[in-house]
């Protein structure tokens, strides 16, 4: 055994670990099993690889904003520290109670949501959930949303030197109230003014989430990387509603909503698909991820990560599902790095 020659890739690794004879008699000595069998993989992945600081997840497993709080309300029923990063929900300069009920609605294999951006305000965010963050070893991303391209560089600029803050991502899927109330994230050029605002404002890594309600979701992710985005984001959630036949009229309070889940799983995933094909920055795909499966769907389209959104609902713990079926994925395929999978169907 003095010149035996341990293989260096997982797939033979894990080969040799389990050597039969003809017998089904294993081969491999006790010893070499149990250790070739702890052979690690890399989760990791850089999410901001042009920024200086960067932005390095120990996996690709997020959560997505406006459906996991500001973690805290997830801390008692599961390791939050386990994840690869977590995105709090939507935050304004002021305080929002949000739209009228009903705001959320069931629908077929997914949900609408008119949440309205209800936020306790930067001011409480910085004071209340920053301090708790910077004990974490998870990062948190902060989701910000604004009406005027002022409101998003004040908010990024607020946030500059935080602790507990590790990077921003910039919802774009918000009315223009300078624009006569047109999404931002609809307009190339407003997208391009709004990043490069953010930008000016804040050292952080920046990630621009993208709205699927636009003619060409390509266009929109060319302008936020090229004026300076660090990772983009998508999709956001697909606009619908809901009517009440026997009452005659919209289930939702606000009438129109968000719908999330694993029906718009296809939509997002060929919209991730696409853009991968024409950014060169990270890409986070998020839209109906309910399993391990379903993220490397995305990680093979393109994405460098992922986020769960609504099955954060249905499952409190299914990030960690998601990241445990995806260790198994690369178990079973023998792969060690996940980036290895990354755009491997593009």
């Amino acid at each position: 055994m003095k010149n035996l020659i341990v293989p260096v890739s997982y797939r033979a690794t894990r080969s040799f670990a389990n050597a039969q004879d003809d017998t089904g008699v294993c081969l491999t000595p006790p010893y070499l099993r149990s250790k070739l069998a702890q052979t690690a993989m890399n989760l990791s992945v850089q999410l901001a690889p042009r920024h200086p600081k960067g932005l390095r997840l120990t996996n690709p497993v997020m959560t997505a904003s406006g459906t996991f709080g500001y973690g805290t309300e997830y801390a008692q029923l599961m390791d939050i520290q386990k994840l690869g990063a977590i995105v709090c929900k939507g935050t304004t300069l002021k305080s929002r109670t949000g739209n009228l009920q009903p705001r959320i609605v069931e629908t077929t294999a997914g949900m609408l949501n008119s949440i309205g951006l209800q936020n306790i305000g930067v001011e409480a965010l910085v004071a209340e959930k920053a301090p708790i963050w910077a004990t974490w070893r998870v990062p948190v991303i902060v989701n910000i949303a604004g009406d005027t391209v002022q409101d998003y560089a004040a908010l990024a600029g607020r946030l500059e030197g935080i602790p507990g803050v590790s990077g921003i991502e910039v919802n774009v899927s918000c009315p223009n109230t300078a624009a006569g109330g047109a999404l931002f994230g609809k307009d190339p050029k407003v997208v391009a003014e709004v990043t490069r605002a953010v930008k000016r404002a804040s050292s952080l890594p920046i990630i621009v989430k993208l709205t699927p309600n636009v003619t060409d979701i390509c266009e929109v992710a060319i302008a936020a990387a090229e004026a300076g985005a660090d990772a983009l984001s998508l999709i956001n959630t697909l606009a619908g509603m809901a009517i009440d036949a026997r009452k005659r009229k919209p289930v939702l309070g606000n009438i129109n909503g968000g719908l999330s889940g694993p029906a718009i799983k296809p939509v997002a995933l060929h919209m991730v698909y696409r853009v991968a094909k024409v950014v060169k920055v990270p890409i986070i795909g998020i839209g109906g991820i309910t399993s391990g499966l379903d993220a490397i769907e995305f990680i093979e389209a393109g994405a460098s990560a992922v986020q769960v959104g609504m099955a954060n609902f249905v499952n409190p713990r299914c990030a960690l599902d998601v990241l445990e079926g995806i260790e198994e994925f690369l178990k079973e395929e023998g792969i060690e790095d996940v980036s290895q999978l990354v755009g491997a169907a593009l």
